[in-house]
């Protein structure tokens, strides 16, 4: 009986797979592509190549303007420092109105900011070496005299009592800008700051030197 049984259930597994398929594949041709698709390049899709700076060698002011100055410096200064910091990496001004190579940019504002100041403070009548409540020595002188009256020779017997003072100053923010006067991108983007207080013949050589740390390290390695 059970050699009967599963000799049936193999005849109706085979009549099953003769029966036919209900199901009919069927499918739509894809559309066709837009005419433009051939010429489009999709620049995203590789990496950008590595940029040639040693093709730079000459520069001109972007727009053809001079660079805007403030209260801290006079466009023709900022100009001056900022062409003396690029002829420093051998870049030279365009000459006979020829397009340069690069197009800069330069501007200086004065910004705020919040310096914090450590002093230590010795109490009074432990100042070491009979010296002031602020004192170099942040922690404390090189001999004491003890409870006794006695001199001990040892190193931080004075305690000294921490003060942390914020001042709010004002400095010399100089922003300098290069883009590739071909394709208009930026190439070299930095700003630099320094202290804006002191004569005129400071507030100058600070001018300078905020180019050139603005421009320190130009062009990438």
């Amino acid at each position: 009986m059970s050699y009967r049984l599963t000799l049936g259930l193999v005849c109706l597994v085979l009549a099953g797979c003769q029966s036919p398929n209900p199901y009919v594949a069927s499918s739509r041709p894809l559309p066709p592509a837009p005419p433009h698709a051939a010429n489009t390049f999709d620049a995203s899709a590789y990496p950008a190549p590595p940029r040639d700076f040693g093709r730079y060698r000459s520069w001109a002011w972007q727009n053809g303007q001079l660079p805007q100055g403030g209260a801290l410096a006079e466009p023709a200064q900022l100009a001056d420092a900022v062409s003396n910091a690029l002829d420093q990496r051998g870049l030279r001004p365009a000459r006979n109105g020829q397009a340069g190579d690069l197009l800069v940019s330069a501007n200086v504002q004065l910004e705020r900011r919040l310096q914090q100041v450590r002093d230590d403070y010795y109490p009074y009548g432990a100042y070491p070496y009979g010296g002031y409540p602020y004192s170099a020595y942040p922690y404390g002188g090189y001999g004491t005299y003890g409870s006794a009256g006695r001199y001990h020779n040892g190193y931080g017997a004075y305690a000294s009592v921490p003060l942390v003072r914020t001042y709010e100053v004002e400095v010399m923010v100089v922003r300098v800008d290069l883009y590739d006067a071909r394709d208009g991108q930026a190439v070299w983007s930095a700003s630099a700051e320094t202290a804006s207080q002191g004569s005129q013949g400071e507030r100058e050589d600070a001018l300078r030197e905020s180019v050139k740390k603005a421009l320190n390290g130009y062009p990438p390695s």
